[in-house]
């Protein structure tokens, strides 16, 4: 076993004779949106995610399904099996079978199986003392997935947000893996800060980050202010507070950063000297590059936050270059 339960980390990486390691991940959910083509896309991005974070290349995957047969039709579970076959495809990746239920609840997502040379897995639990911090996709996937559900979210932020949950991180692992960085993990359920805090105390670091460079779709602000918030992210920011120096930031900024994701973009931490490399890499891949802070020596796991989210109409509601 290469990487273990034991830090956190987004997969399990087991050694193989050949020198590769087996990558195995699982992930699957109830539906975030109301187009069932639109779920598939997004459950099978989300759960190909974990093996991106690793360095790894996803080759297989078996479907995981619960749906209420008495209540929906099979015709959208198609729907919902098609989205995921398409962006498997997209992959590269091989769907071989899988495991269907009767259930209350729809529920979809994929066991997926990736490989990576052991000498390039990228782990959660080695961030540096000095490491640049960079994120590869706005956050607030949260807070606008739950204005869906209650009828709040404009045409556009819905369209924004399918488009940033269905985009793979399979071009940022190829940048990573092009550079060679420190260490990495997906930005999912935990939320940016929750995957950060693990992270660093796996890791034996701090870190600080700069609320004004971290990059949000648009609209977050607004839907945070008006208490459009899901109860992960809730959750996330309990689960965090202990851990975290807030500044100057409201409750309301607080929870943005803790916004619990769905197929977020990866946290990627590089030595400095590497950091202009990757922030290239990134940017040639069609990749905002958005550096958002640095690791540091300090208490296991602890975050600062410095400055104030701001607040924009434009793609998204900040990012840039942490100060």
């Amino acid at each position: 076993m290469l990487v273990s339960p034991a830090t956190g980390d987004d997969a399990a990486v087991v050694a193989l004779p050949d020198g590769r390691g087996m990558i195995q991940t699982v992930d699957f959910f109830t539906p975030i949106v109301d187009e069932p083509f639109d779920w598939g896309r997004i459950g099978a991005a989300n759960a190909l995610s974990d093996v991106y974070a690793m360095g790894g290349t996803p080759l297989y995957a078996m479907n995981m399904v619960a749906w209420p047969v008495k209540e929906l039709p099979l015709s959208m579970l198609v729907e919902v099996l098609e989205g995921g076959s398409s962006v498997a495809r997209e992959a590269g990746v091989t769907i071989i079978g899988g495991h269907s239920i009767h259930d209350p609840e729809p529920k979809y997502g994929m066991a997926v199986t990736g490989f990576v040379d052991q000498d390039r897995i990228v782990r959660n639990s080695t961030m540096q003392p000095g490491d640049r911090l960079f994120l590869t996709k706005p956050l607030g996937l949260g807070i606008t997935t739950t204005a869906v559900k209650r009828g709040l979210a404009s045409p556009e932020q819905l369209a924004a947000a399918v488009e940033t949950m269905v985009t793979l991180n399979a071009a940022a692992a190829e940048a990573m893996g092009e550079v060679g960085v420190s260490a990495a993990t997906d930005v999912t359920g935990f939320g940016l800060l929750g995957h950060l805090h693990i992270a660093l105390a796996a890791s034996g670091v701090s870190a600080t980050l700069a609320a004004d460079a971290v990059p949000f779709l648009s609209g977050t602000m607004d839907l945070a202010e008006r208490g459009v918030v899901p109860s992960g992210t809730n959750s996330n920011r309990a689960f965090v507070a202990p851990n975290v120096d807030w500044g100057e930031l409201s409750t309301t900024e607080q929870l943005m950063l803790a916004d619990a994701q769905t197929s977020g973009g990866l946290l990627i931490t590089v030595p400095a000297e590497r950091a202009g490399a990757l922030e290239r890499a990134l940017v040639q891949r069609g990749i905002p590059a958005a550096e958002i802070g640095v690791a540091a020596s300090g208490k296991p796991g602890h975050i600062t936050i410095s400055g104030r989210i701001a607040r924009s109409d434009s793609t998204s509601d900040a990012g840039g270059k942490a100060r």
